[in-house]
């Protein structure tokens, strides 16, 4: 029930259009018991003419028990007994129509609604997760969950409500009809409606665990295709086609059985009202020839109430089905709702500042930082440095040194486990995150392009610039000359994380998206580590166009890239070991002359080979 209310509160805003959609399908279960009434009139007038003077009652309004004719409800001109049937029935027909067409949209136009409101809520909220979430998640299982298990609220909550309430309402009508011919016969025909509804319910049950395996199962089945798209040149190059078929196979194959299992659930509630329905039928008609025999009940109100029966279980066995689809719609929303109720790890404090310009400095004060959930203890301990504005600092050291986690701190992906991290003063904490982040422009190591046109990923941070200043800012970063020979140069769509592009010509668009940004603090993360000699010298130049004016720490793993830098910090085992320029560390002894030594015994044979 708490997931049935906190559904249902993502309605609220559509309420008058529901109100609405209430009236209209109530007119429709109305005029569908309708139906039934004018069954009597048929068989007792029109196919039983022999006594025309006989009053032809319609129904008994309720709370009066005051008797409504036909005659009373037609014009004086329309005297024959089939004509005002035959009206009747085409009108009945017709307004149940127009309501049924107006309602079901209405109740449409609210579910959809409401389902796009929570689709949107939960994209969000998956957006202003902290990067330890991302690292938790496997990309199929996520989009998985934001797809698959929303559409299966979705379809719940639009048709499949309309449905319910129409069903729901014509059940009600049915019942007026059935207790108004003989409420006693109306009793003992729905006697066995409890031995229907009870097991129904059990059903549900086992539905909504069944479903909610079956989204685990096609999440787990999103994430092996998605893995096999992203990775295919992985997969390829080892021969790995055979092994990635299996595993999408297996995975499908649990899939069916899960999707099997939740139809065969579901079809149970059938043959069950379909078996007591026929049990009833069969009463009736027994009782019903004693009741004829004995003139208790002429043959036109026993139709009536026998079609008005059949036409019941019909509902209610769509009232069962419906309550199997609202329980596999409960168990998708189970995952969604983990998602909306999960802890951000990085927020905005009560009363945080936006800082508009950066003056000063970049203060690490005593910062201490170990991963979520991490076995391995703290990777950073006690670290302290300052860097003042216009500063070149370079960041390096051994691999899993923390050089690339101290970035993150700084553009807080994650929060410092101890100490505190400020600019101009400020702590990192006490900033608004896009003001923060506004201060930043981030050139990682790993460039990632969006499907879109070259000109859209350069002004990615920036969506009001002009194509002028995307030029500029491509041509800073000597990346013109590459995207003019595109075949449709700036609107050149790049591709799926830009594979159209080598690593240097992403990279060059990376730093031209930086210059669009024009950010006062640039953070560049190992930006030429993947690059062959003749791109790093391209993309060197263009970040010696970026670093002008700017404050830039630099991440760096070769050392070549960090010469001209005004202070070097070397961190090794997550602690700032040496400090110093280059001239100075290369003769240090320490950890700096070591690495740097390294490099050249490995620049050497590749030389030679």
């Amino acid at each position: 029930m708490k997931q049935w209310l906190r559904l249902l509160s993502y309605v609220r805003r559509y309420l008058p259009a529901l109100l609405v959609s209430v009236a209209l399908l109530a007119a429709v279960g109305g005029l569908h018991a309708m139906i039934a009434l004018l069954i009597q009139p048929v068989f007792d007038r029109v196919l039983e003419p022999a006594s025309p003077e006989a009053p032809v009652r319609l129904f008994t309004v309720p709370f009066t028990g005051r008797e409504v004719h036909l005659d009373q409800l037609v014009p004086d001109w329309i005297h024959n007994v089939w004509t005002m049937i035959a009206f009747a029935i085409l009108a009945v027909f017709l307004l149940r129509g127009l309501c049924n067409y107006a309602g079901n949209y209405l109740i449409n136009y609210v579910g959809l609604s409401a389902v796009t409101d929570l689709r949107q809520q939960v994209f969000d909220k998956i957006l202003r997760l902290g990067s330890d979430f991302f690292e938790s998640q496997a990309t199929g299982r996520l989009m998985s969950s934001v797809m698959n298990d929303i559409d299966k609220i979705q379809h719940a909550a639009s048709h499949i409500l309309a449905d319910l309430l129409r069903q729901c309402f014509i059940v009600a009508g049915l019942l007026y009809v059935l207790f108004d011919k003989d409420w006693k016969l109306a009793l003992v025909s729905l006697t066995l409606l409890p031995f229907v509804l009870v097991p129904t319910a059990r059903i549900g049950q086992r539905i909504r665990r069944t479903t909610r395996r079956a989204q685990d199962e096609m999440a787990e089945l999103n994430q092996i295709l998605e893995e096999a798209i992203t990775g295919h040149r992985v997969v390829k190059s080892f021969g790995a086609e055979e092994y990635e078929s299996r595993r999408f196979l297996e995975a499908a194959r649990r899939l069916k059985t899960s999707n099997l299992r939740y139809v065969a659930q579901q079809a149970l509630a059938s043959p069950l009202i379909e078996f007591f329905g026929a049990l009833t039928i069969v009463g009736l008609l027994t009782y019903a020839r004693t009741q004829i025999k004995a003139g208790a009940m002429t043959a036109g109100e026993f139709t009536a109430f026998v079609i008005a029966l059949l036409m019941l279980y019909e509902p209610v066995k769509r009232l069962a089905g419906i309550h199997n689809i609202f329980q596999q719609a409960i168990g998708a929303s189970q995952r969604v709702f983990e998602y909306l109720d999960r802890e951000e790890s990085i927020r905005e404090r009560p009363g945080a500042r936006a800082l508009e310009r950066f003056q000063r400095s970049i203060v690490f004060d005593r910062v201490s930082f170990r991963y979520p959930n991490s076995v391995n203890g703290f990777l950073l301990h006690n670290i302290s440095f300052e860097v003042k504005a216009g500063e070149v600092v370079a960041l390096v050291g051994p691999s899993g040194a923390g050089k690339t986690t101290l970035v993150n701190l700084l553009l807080r992906f994650y929060d410092v486990s101890a100490g505190a991290i400020r600019i101009d003063g400020v702590d990192l904490r006490d900033l608004r995150l896009a003001s923060l982040r506004r201060l930043i422009s981030y050139v990682p190591q790993e460039t990632f392009l969006f499907h879109d046109t070259i000109a859209n990923n350069i002004r990615y941070g920036r969506r009001d610039v002009s194509l002028e200043a995307v030029r500029q800012a491509a041509q800073a970063a000597l990346a013109e000359g590459f995207i003019l020979q595109m075949p449709q140069g700036y609107d050149t769509i790049v591709g799926e994380r830009g594979q159209k592009l080598s690593g240097g010509q992403r990279q060059r668009i990376a730093i031209a998206r930086a210059l669009v940004e024009n950010a006062p603090i640039l953070v560049l993360d190992e930006a030429t580590s993947h690059l062959d000699a003749e791109s790093e010298m391209l993309v060197q130049q263009a970040l010696a166009n970026l670093m002008q004016g700017r404050t830039v720490i630099v991440v760096a793993h070769r050392l070549s890239t960090v010469r001209r830098a005004d202070r070097i910090l070397v961190l090794d085992q997550g602690r700032i070991c040496e400090t110093g320029r280059h001239d100075e560390l290369v003769n240090a002894g320490g950890v700096y002359q070591r690495l740097y030594e390294l490099q050249l015994i490995a620049a050497d044979q590749d030389g030679r080979s």
